[in-house]
């Protein structure tokens, strides 16, 4: 089965970032008889990133964390989407035959520009060039957050349309597949979100960690009295790095009012610095590797457009574009 994924270099990756995508793309690698392609989503990036050296330091930022988090390169295709030129042409094939109708009704679209996002030409042609992202690799299962469903549904819309159109079958209908994490909590309670401000970085360690996880709001509760067990931000953090007994364990905690918010964001403190220290520690001697990083990208954009070309060939041939002649 081929897994395609992406994910936009638009700032530190956080734990909604690590819970919500990472995290499972790291476990599709270890599946048998996956074949996992997963990129830097750099061209993405470009309706609200407009800074090239920011750019470039956001890009060696997610390459840094796959990388440190256990991506396997020798069985995981990782690459820029920059670096595969068919992306772009086929989104322009695409654009060709899909209506205005279609991209229109984006929910994502909407809630950007209601969020005080520049409502430009590629925040809204968005779903087309993820279409192409996907359909480039022939990408059979694609893992998303609920949020991106509705773009799914168009790419299998718009791999429909050519193929109807043209008379061929060049392009494989994808699916998508959720991730089983649900909504991880900002430190203000709303999804942890770097467009709420409300994140705590992946490799964040030190004060900065500690100033993150005490900062987390909670509600005005006496020293003693129990805690909250539904809707609770530490709680929901905590439960997603602790093992079931010692979840049960501090919920117990909060029904008798035995520990208050403090000591709670403490145990929550330590449970994320223990995670993810071996990874800190690949990172440093990463961060200090720059050609590898930059050799595992070119790699993978090499593998990545053998498959890219082959797709593109056969888009050619069926809307009479072929280069024989």
């Amino acid at each position: 089965m081929r897994i395609l994924s992406g994910v936009q270099p638009t700032g530190k990756l956080h734990l909604g970032n690590y819970f919500g995508a990472i995290r499972q793309h790291l476990e599709l690698q270890d599946e048998p008889g996956n074949q996992c392609f997963y990129f830097i989503a750099d061209y993405h990036a470009l309706t609200t990133v407009h800074q090239p050296e920011v750019l470039r330091e956001n890009i060696r930022e997610v390459a840094l964390t796959y990388l440190a988090l256990g991506l396997d390169p020798k069985r995981t295709v990782f690459y820029r989407q920059s670096d595969l030129p068919e992306v772009t042409e086929l989104t322009w094939m695409l654009a060709s035959v899909t209506g205005m109708g279609l991209i229109e009704r984006a929910h994502s679209y909407k809630d950007k520009v209601g969020r005080g996002i520049k409502p430009s030409l590629g925040l809204f042609y968005y779903p087309v060039l993820m279409a192409a992202d996907i359909l480039i690799v022939k990408g059979e299962v694609v893992p998303v957050g609920q949020d991106q469903v509705q773009h799914l549904e168009m790419a299998q819309d718009m791999a429909g349309y050519f193929n109807s159109s043209f008379g061929t079958e060049a392009l494989v209908r994808p699916e998508w597949r959720l991730s089983a994490t649900p909504k991880v909590p900002g430190t203000d309670g709303h999804k942890m979100s770097k467009s709420y401000d409300n994140t705590i970085s992946i490799f964040s360690e030190g004060k900065a960690l500690k100033k993150s996880v005490m900062g987390i709001v909670t509600k005005p509760i006496d020293l003693g009295q129990p805690l909250p067990t539904e809707d609770d931000n530490v709680l929901g953090l905590y439960s997603l790095f602790a093992k079931p007994e010692e979840i049960q364990q501090m919920e117990a905690d909060y029904r008798t009012g035995s520990i208050g918010y403090g000591e709670a964001k403490k145990r929550l403190l330590q449970k994320i610095d223990s995670h993810f220290a071996p990874a800190r520690e690949r990172r440093r001697v990463l961060s200090k590797q720059p050609s590898y990083l930059e050799d595992v990208l070119a790699d993978g954009a090499k593998r990545a457009r053998e498959v890219a070309e082959q797709t593109m060939q056969e888009c050619r041939e069926a809307c009479g574009l072929s280069r024989s002649i």
